[in-house]
């Protein structure tokens, strides 16, 4: 089945997924890195129950996801009084089958490569070798076009090209080659860990502050003999649009002396926000970015899927579980299709807008979008939050966010899996090239 090689730019986590997806059902795939060495970079992440249940459905169980990270067990807002708006249990905790689980991205993407390593082979990932481009054949299939880090170039045939390299994603920029350039909404974010206390469950996802000036919180991993645990901590400041973000690197290193001084007043009897700062090893700075979605995400034998299709605001934290569930969806239109562009314009036809509008959503603040209402009604400053917004309608607007994202708890648990146990793609229908 050579000759249905699937091509796959870009290791990361959309990446990977795919790739041990593509090896669970039968089918080769090569991916090509542009990073000559994968490291632990990165900080925490979210992954959601919709995802964990296809991490576990490619074997990647609890045990290995404890070791590079921790179930949550609350998602909760807090007004810069210091007082709830909003709290509820998540994973297992609030009735799903699955976890979430809050881990270290590069722990979690190291974890992800090993598996493809030990299944598929160290040949199967191609690092310092970066697709720059393509050109679509003929017959129906696919050359990519690879640049290595020397500076040399060379072309690779293959049944199909999936482009999971990023929101700079070159396959995206051939494809849509009028995109509007990278949006920025206003919003800086200084990211880091810090070893800390957890706070209130010992495990929670808390976001503190206002819809312009707020803070997120969690723990992304168990705490050690003395109570302390590596902190995630995401800082956040909404500027007007005369800033110039364009300065600002994606993870450039930058010093807590660069913005912590925005952050002076959020100090509560439950958190010392500036004494976490000051313990954390390092701090990235970044732009809150995304682009704008687009009407396919398909050419041909060509498709996009992760950041590279829809990159997202942070806000709903489900870019990576997203990506990991793009990888699925793929999988099982391979095993209905066989691999052939038909199979890529079922999955463009089953996602890309929806996925789209999930993305626009999360640009108008996603789930924090209750900040956004508190600050409308109230100006942020409140006693009794019912007061404010009545429970069933916080609860509403969370289930919405949580039906548009694929992890509403009910439709979850009774949904059957992605991918049928032991599905694997027929050679006969791997061979019907569909132009």
């Amino acid at each position: 089945m050579t000759q249905n090689r699937v091509l796959i730019a870009g290791a990361g986590i959309g990446g990977l997924a795919l790739a041990l997806t593509l090896h669970e059902i039968g089918v080769p795939c090569t991916l090509f890195e542009s990073t000559s060495e994968l490291r632990p970079l990165g900080v925490g992440i979210n992954l959601q129950p919709n995802a964990v249940r296809e991490l576990e459905a490619l074997g990647i169980g609890e045990a290995e996801m404890d070791a590079v990270g921790i179930a949550a067990r609350e998602w909760a807002l807090v007004g810069l009084n210091g007082k709830d708006i909003y709290s509820e249990p998540r994973g297992k905790s609030a009735g799903y089958h699955w976890h979430q689980y809050a881990v270290h991205r590069g722990r979690f993407h190291l974890l992800l490569h090993a598996h493809v390593v030990q299944r598929l082979g160290a040949e199967a990932v191609r690092l310092g070798e970066k697709v720059t481009g393509y050109t679509r054949q003929a017959d129906g299939s696919v050359v990519a076009h690879v640049t290595r880090a020397d500076g040399s170039v060379m072309d690779e045939h293959g049944a199909l090209l999936i482009g999971a390299d990023g929101i700079h994603s070159s396959v995206r920029a051939q494809m849509h080659p009028d995109q509007p350039p990278i949006r920025w909404g206003g919003t800086l974010m200084w990211r880091g860990t810090a070893r800390g206390v957890p706070i209130r469950t010992g495990s929670s996802f808390v976001g503190l502050g206002t819809h312009r000036h707020r803070v997120v919180i969690y723990p992304i991993s168990a705490p050690d003999e003395n109570g302390l645990a590596d902190i995630n901590w995401i800082a956040e400041q909404t500027y007007d649009a005369t800033h110039d973000w364009t300065k600002t690197g994606w993870f450039r290193p930058c010093d807590l002396s660069d913005f912590a001084h925005h952050f002076d007043g959020f100090v509560y009897d439950w958190l010392d926000l500036p004494a976490l700062l000051a313990q954390s090893d390092v701090a990235y700075e970044n732009p809150m970015i995304d682009r704008d979605p687009i009407p396919t995400w398909v050419d041909g034998p060509v498709a996009l899927i992760g950041d590279a299709a829809h990159p997202m605001y942070p806000t709903g934290s489900n870019g990576a579980s997203q990506a990991i569930v793009d990888a699925r969806t793929l999988g099982r239109c391979f095993v209905e299709h066989g691999v052939n562009p038909q199979a890529l314009a079922s999955f463009d036809a089953e996602l890309c807008e929806p996925v789209g509008q999930l993305a626009l959503r999360n640009r108008g603040a996603g789930p924090f979008g209750l900040l956004n209402l508190v600050d409308e009604r109230c100006g942020g400053t409140f006693d009794n939050i019912d007061d404010v917004i009545p429970e069933a309608e916080r609860r509403q607007f969370m289930l919405a966010y949580q039906t548009a994202a694929g992890f509403a708890r009910d439709a979850l648990n009774a949904a059957p899996p992605i991918i049928p146990t032991g599905a694997r793609v027929a050679e006969r229908q791997s061979h019907d090239a569909v132009a």
